[in-house]
């Protein structure tokens, strides 16, 4: 295996590419049960017969778990957007698009995404009566089964030079309510700076699947609490500055 070619580097992880294989090298210290489960989810979305890189295997390198899948050749949505800011409503339109063919499809062997949020919020540092106004309403929320991304953002989207679009990463997939894959979509605009990106894209999302905004502003404060457990000190203000458990109007 070739592993000089590194296409992206992550706090607990490396990506490489090796000819028409893409190999994600995983910190020592890295959670074998999340590698599998990150494989295992990888695979279940390949039947769904969404548009993503198929795995080839999981491996040990050099003491590291390591997933191996295709390599996809192209550019992120992200970059051309940077490329082609002129074509930034398009390549909107068409990351809207790619949203809500995945939320078409179901698959029963992913978590349940309440199931996960309610761990999450459990997990935070939140006080007790925050940490019951969010479960309560989380509770509340109608239950659907739908497929979620969970880091849905045009850096996990890669068009290839015929214009196919790909979905990478799929270490956050769980089946249930669109709504919150959304808000959490919305929230990462806003934490990559993008404001008005961010309002544009939550406008086209509603518009194209007749979703009230309101609605999925109802789940911007469970979103946002659910992803305090991880990430620096600039991201975890930022989110706490959403966890307001009092309704929208």
């Amino acid at each position: 295996m070739n592993l000089d070619r590194i296409i992206a580097v992550r706090t607990d992880k490396t990506v490489y590419r090796d000819g028409d294989r893409c190999l994600k090298v995983f910190n020592e210290d890295f959670s074998k049960a999340d590698v599998l489960n990150e494989a295992l989810n990888q695979a279940r979305i390949e039947e769904t017969g969404l548009n993503i890189p198929k795995i080839l295997e999981v491996t040990v390198i050099d003491g590291k778990w390591t997933i191996v899948s295709e390599f996809i050749k192209g550019k992120t949505l992200a970059r051309l957007m940077e490329e082609n800011p002129e074509k930034k409503d398009e390549y909107l339109s068409l990351f809207v698009d790619l949203q809500l063919q995945m939320h078409s499809k179901t698959c029963k062997g992913l978590t349940k995404l309440k199931d996960k949020m309610n761990r999450k919020i459990s997990e935070t540092d939140l006080s007790a009566t925050v940490r019951y106004d969010l479960h309560t309403r989380l509770e509340s929320m109608p239950k659907h089964n739908k497929v979620c991304h969970g880091d849905f953002n045009p850096t996990n989207i890669i068009i290839t030079d015929d214009g196919t679009p790909y979905i990478l990463d799929w270490s956050h997939a769980t089946q249930g309510n669109a709504s919150a894959d959304a808000a959490r979509t919305y929230l990462l605009f806003w934490l990559n700076g993008d404001i008005d990106g961010a309002k544009k894209y939550l406008d086209l999302f509603c518009e194209r699947s007749n979703t009230a905004k309101q609605y999925v502003q109802k789940w911007m404060p469970i979103v946002a609490a659910s992803q305090t457990v991880k990430g620096n000190e600039a991201e975890r203000e930022f989110l706490h500055s959403w966890i307001d458990v009092v309704d929208y109007e």
